[in-house]
């Protein structure tokens, strides 16, 4: 009895003294709905899974839940829900952005299954989220309506087809440079999520940076040349707010390249994307310098019945902070790793994701305290495994090579990657900063 006392917390220690068994009791107690895994669904599930969203069924209620249990007991405890495939015993392990289940969720959700999925007391459902309208702006709350909305040409998709990239032009409108703090890109209706694979907004503008000109120059069909990147859409991926004292750089005459990927799916839908960019106040400018690159390899070369590693390298010619990491691949993905090479030739493995979804594109979004800071001279390296076996259940076809292609059946080797980019002297006062949090940490 003293053993099992010292295994729970004091209160149920001290309960289960007057009253032997308890604790086991307590300990036991089969999870229900309402108070246990609506809570649990709310926070890490309703985004998509609610009534005219993405998913395929809505787990907002007990009854829109009860007949999904054994299917949600197997997708959680594989971790195949929610979808979030960063290997967290490699690199960095905190994001903003983290939807995945603690074991502890894992446990309730498992548990509550495992116990006949009971529904529980009613009085015990936490209040029913209220989601933002689909066809609102998702930062409205933030900052208003966006300052300045750019659509693509509509598009119309026959029921069936071969897969489409449509890529219009549209003129930003802009006289004047202006810094922009959030961005939001998506289609614009319900229907058009459903045959739009990702959306790809380009800024062409003529850049005034040299040492960004590479990286941010006007437009180029070579998949190496990181062309005017600005902002992608996919499922799982909806905006991007800057951090405090970084943003975009807009230049007067810049146009939207639009690169949009459309699917056929049993019937003729016609959409358009939408892009919603939030300023900074006229005359307020970030101290740093947001871009978004595209880092990797732009040929991969994957023999049939292989694995296959793929290596691309992007040097930093300024010292940066990078902000978040999106892989990119197609059917054949397997695993991606992004690793830093510092001048000094120490290595570190930045993150690592070992268990590739070509169906959802995570942007993992660094917590603010251990987004990566890197000096001028860094190589970032991004190497990418792609499995071209029968083992991959995703494999159209094992035995045929594969080469680099926009096609669904092609492949591509790259991640997205948002850098801040800093003064030799702002860097240094970022490290001290760091440093200094660390230490009141400990």
């Amino acid at each position: 009895m003293l053993t099992r006392i010292l295994g729970v917390s004091a209160a149920v220690a001290a309960l289960a003294v007057l009253v032997p068994g308890a604790a086991l009791a307590a300990e036991d107690e089969t999870p229900t709905f309402t108070k246990d895994v609506a809570p649990i669904f709310q926070a890490k599930c309703e985004a998509c899974h609610r009534a005219s969203s993405i998913a395929p069924m809505s787990l907002v209620t007990y009854q829109e839940s009860r007949p999904w249990a054994r299917s949600i007991r197997e997708r959680v405890s594989t971790r195949q829900m929610p979808p979030w495939h960063i290997d967290r015993t490699v690199g960095i392990s905190e994001f903003k952005n983290d939807r995945s289940l603690t074991d502890a969720e894992v446990d309730t959700v498992v548990r509550w299954v495992d116990g006949g999925a009971p529904r529980g007391n009613p009085a015990d459902m936490p209040p029913p989220i209220e989601w933002p309208d689909e066809s609102k702006w998702y930062f409205a709350e933030l900052f208003g309506a966006p300052d300045l909305v750019i659509a693509s040409e509509p598009y119309s998709m026959p029921a069936e087809a071969n897969d489409a990239w449509w890529k219009p032009v549209s003129d930003t409108g802009l006289t004047e440079p202006r810094w922009v703090r959030a961005i939001e890109l998506r289609p614009s209706t319900t229907a058009g999520r459903r045959i739009t694979h990702h959306a790809i907004a380009r800024l062409e503008q003529e850049e005034t940076d040299p040492l960004l000109q590479n990286a941010v120059a006007t437009g180029s069909d070579d998949p190496l040349n990181n062309s005017g990147l600005f902002m992608e859409w996919a499922v799982g991926k909806q905006g991007e707010l800057m951090r405090p004292g970084s943003g975009k750089l807009m230049l007067p005459g810049s146009r939207i390249v639009w690169d949009v990927h459309y699917s056929a799916v049993g019937e003729e839908i016609t959409d358009h994307v939408e892009l919603g960019i939030y300023f900074y106040p006229p005359g307020e400018e970030p101290e740093h310098r947001q871009v978004l690159h595209l880092m990797g390899a732009g040929g991969v070369d994957i023999p049939p019945n292989t694995v296959s590693v793929t290596e691309g390298f992007f040097p930093l010619k300024r010292a940066a902070r990078i902000e978040s990491f999106q892989p990119h691949m197609h059917l054949r993905g397997k695993a991606m790793a992004m690793e830093a090479i510092l001048p000094t030739g120490r290595r570190e493995v930045l993150s690592h994701v070992g268990d590739f979804n070509f169906n959802w594109h995570n942007a993992y979004v660094y917590a603010d305290d251990v987004a990566p800071l890197l000096p001028k001279g860094t190589l970032v390296k991004i190497t990418a495994w792609h499995d071209n076996t029968a083992a991959n259940r995703a494999n159209p076809d094992p035995n045929v090579w594969v080469g680099y292609g926009d096609r669904t059946v092609d492949e591509m080797a790259h991640a997205w990657v948002n850098v801040t980019y800093f003064t030799d002297e702002d860097y240094e006062t970022e490290v001290a900063a760091r440093a200094a949090l660390t230490d009141n940490d400990d």
